[in-house]
């Protein structure tokens, strides 16, 4: 299912997720190279590598190009930042679809916990729970040599939340290739459904991170639970 908006409006402009979407399209637009071979090369210098992260340095020309952690001795990119590609993959796309697809989730769940968070908390919620995705990939992926982008992660984290903040909101979708008439679905079995297609995908593509996606909407989830039994008490 895809979701065409959702039946829940906001008190406040969602001035942070509005940020957002600017900030990934002018990244995309502005810095990401067109050309193939230097867009890779972009992502690889500057998104988060499993291989990176765990032995926390650069990753070398040979690991680059043979997709094996652990070979070779000289470094690709020596001024890399590994801490600071966490951050950046948040950022990055691979194309127009990805990136589409991704800030349309963002700006239909996004206002909502922007909303009921406001201001910092909600910047520290987004970024936290798109670390924590980051995360769960690099565990259950620890020797990929391949560049994780994307704010599928971090949006994830945003639906996590959104299920339990929201779980009877009404959330209109369609159902393509199949079914394209937009019916009404609450947010609850949206959302579920959305959990459980991941690992669905986990079976059907390799190109898909489906573990930052399960890691960063039980982050959400978590969150939102603990937030709710603070304010409770």
């Amino acid at each position: 299912m895809f979701p065409i908006r959702d039946d829940n409006p906001t008190r406040h402009r969602p001035v942070l997720t509005v940020l957002v979407i600017a900030t990934c399209t002018a990244i995309f637009f502005g810095l990401q190279p067109r050309d193939e071979i230097d867009g890779a090369a972009f992502l690889y210098e500057n998104a988060a590598i499993s291989c990176e992260i765990l032995g926390f340095e650069p990753l070398t020309i040979d690991e680059i190009t043979t997709g094996r952690c652990g070979e070779g001795s000289d470094v690709a990119f020596p001024s890399k930042s590994i801490v600071a590609s966490v951050f950046a993959s948040i950022f990055l796309h691979a194309n127009l679809v990805h990136l589409g697809t991704n800030m349309w989730s963002l700006w239909i769940f996004g206002n909502n916990i922007e909303d009921r968070l406001r201001g910092f908390r909600f910047a520290r919620f987004y970024l936290g729970t798109g670390v924590v995705a980051t995360l769960a990939f690099v565990v259950m992926n620890p020797s990929a040599t391949v560049p994780l982008i994307g704010a599928s992660g971090a949006i994830a984290g945003v639906m996590g939340a959104y299920l339990i903040m929201f779980p009877h909101a009404g959330v209109t979708v369609i159902v393509p290739p199949f079914f394209f008439f937009p019916f009404r679905v609450p947010a609850v079995i949206f959302l579920a459904i959305w959990f459980a297609a991941q690992f669905l995908i986990s079976d059907v593509t390799g190109s898909v991170a489906w573990e930052a996606h399960v890691g960063g909407f039980l982050a959400g989830v978590v969150y939102a639970l603990v937030r709710g039994r603070s304010r409770r008490r």
